[in-house]
């Protein structure tokens, strides 16, 4: 039977170990479900010493999308702690494994057979993993049992996966791999991408919704804490690093200090910034006030301010220097990822160049309160890719006669291209040739909807200019919107390790 212990308390253990001339065994995972092949991992580690210790990923660091891990940290602890080669047990609380090695030095770090070649190591940690342990006098060993599949297990023999993304993953394993997703955030990596579109800095304020105020219909709320991420077109292009070395954000701003240090200190260092500094136009900032369910992990939105002008334009000689860097260097791109927020920045004119110059466009025309019918995707006549919601769909025909699939095939033809419709929790539909299918929401668990429709778009756009089919185009724009989901606003970009994860946890079934 194992002991579970903290890492901290290992110390004196294993001084006393180390004392008495034991060869310590570390093994490392999630054990998510622990399988056969999991037991006779762990025997064969122990006979290459004479402790074993077994660590497991605190739930907060599991990167194998919503909903994993299916069991609790506890319970994950306990089914090891039950298995009688295993000595001690403990959790690691980190994406890495770095925190156990350190606390435990062991003299083999056992890894399954699938680990013996680092290439096939979605993370790409294994060799940080194996020179630290060497760092600290170990070495790598691994194990030649038959290999399992926690995820797959899980996939099919509990309620994990929806059962409509379950089917869906059924087909399309039937005609993409792993290797091919892979292979295509390799050929994305190479892409030099321009990003253009409206700056904005999204501030939740959180708060306790005390009641109606005693006198006015308004609500009385306690406050506790403000944060403020980088939205709008910085969301899109952080989305966009993670995949790619060369990606560009090209935008006008206000000289509000703050907003460039905060620009300067969160963006990924692949990232460049070309902007435009205005001495009048100050840059947008939406708050949001709400309530944070903390049993859920849920946000709920209570109302919201902005600091948009009046009207809705850049001053003349700011957005006549940003057209004047636009004609400069957009020849320069592979990809144009436009977000058109509607916020003064894209006017007639900046919509030409891009039209004109852009060798691939991936257009994103959004609708909110404050340009409500008045920023259509329509008023564009080119994209080579395209993406919007249910609400900016119907906005672009103002057709009644006609439901969401035949709008989307209208729009596709207007623009002779691919589009997505994205669809919230029904998941998104795609167009190609006059042919449409939907895909369903891969995950129904959300902490926040801010921010899931441009993970998808940029993440689908990055991977349709890459040269992937629709299909595959909207499967990682899918895994994109499902991650950002689980995110607080635009709080963090998604990660490729993570999206690679995902979509090999739905494959894997």
């Amino acid at each position: 039977m194992g002991i579970i212990v903290r890492k901290e308390d290992f110390a004196e253990i294993k001084l006393l170990l180390k004392e008495q001339k034991k060869k310590i065994i570390l093994c490392h995972g999630v054990f998510d479900l622990v399988h056969p092949g999991h037991v006779i991992h762990f025997e064969e580690a122990k006979a290459m010493g004479d402790v074993l210790v077994v660590s497991v990923t605190a739930a907060e660091y599991v990167r194998k999308g919503p909903g994993r891990p299916y069991f609790d940290d506890d319970m994950r602890l306990k089914f090891l702690s039950a298995i009688n080669c295993i000595d001690y047990v403990m959790l690691s609380e980190g994406y890495t494994v770095d925190d156990i090695i350190e606390a435990v030095e062991p003299d083999l770090y056992v890894k399954g057979e699938e680990y013996a070649k680092a290439e096939d190591d979605i993370t790409g940690k294994i060799e940080e993993e194996i020179k630290l342990v060497r760092s600290h006098g170990g070495d790598i060993a691994y194990t030649t049992g038959r290999v399992f599949s926690s995820t797959k297990l899980i996939n099919n023999a509990l309620p994990a996966l929806p059962p409509d993304v379950k089917e869906f993953a059924e087909g399309f394993k039937q005609r993409y791999s792993m290797e091919d997703i892979k292979n295509l955030a390799e050929r994305m990596q190479d892409l030099k991408v321009l990003v253009v579109g409206d700056v904005i800095i999204d501030e939740y304020i959180y708060c306790n919704v005390q009641g109606l105020m005693s006198k006015d219909m308004g609500y009385s709320t306690r406050y506790k804490y403000a944060e403020q991420y980088l939205g709008g077109s910085l969301a899109v292009a952080r989305h966009l690093a993670a995949f790619c070395d060369n990606v560009t954000l090209m935008s006008v701003v206000g000289q509000e200090e703050n907003v460039h240090s905060r620009i300067l200190n969160e963006l990924s260092n692949k990232m460049r910034v070309d902007m435009v500094y205005s001495e009048v136009f100050e840059t947008i900032v939406k708050s949001r006030y709400v309530l944070l369910n903390e049993k859920r992990e849920e946000v709920d939105k209570i109302f919201a301010v902005n600091n948009l002008p009046t009207p809705m334009r850049i001053d003349d000689m700011a957005l006549d220097k940003f057209k004047d860097k636009l004609k400069d260097k957009i020849n320069q791109y592979d990809v144009v990822v436009l977000c058109d927020f509607g916020h003064g920045l894209v006017d007639r004119e900046v919509m030409d160049i891009i039209q004109g110059q852009a060798k691939f466009l991936a257009l994103n025309c959004q609708t909110n309160s404050s340009n409500y019918g008045k920023n259509l995707i329509t008023k564009y006549k080119r994209a080579d890719v395209f993406a919007l919601d249910q609400k900016e769909l119907g906005l672009a025909f103002s057709d009644y006669n006609q439901g969401e699939e035949e709008l989307l095939v209208r729009l596709s033809e207007y623009f002779g291209s691919c589009g997505w419709l994205t669809q919230g929790s029904k998941g998104a539909a795609f167009v190609e040739n006059g042919k449409l299918e939907t895909y369903p929401a891969f995950t129904l668990k959300v902490k926040d909807t801010i921010g899931a429709g441009d993970a998808f778009f940029a993440l689908a756009s990055l991977a349709a200019a890459s040269g992937a089919s629709i299909e595959v185009s909207t499967f990682m724009g899918n895994i994109a919107g499902a991650l950002a989901a689980n995110i607080v606003g635009n709080k963090e970009a998604i990660e490729k390790v993570n999206v690679l994860k995902y979509a090999n946890t739905l494959l894997n079934i």
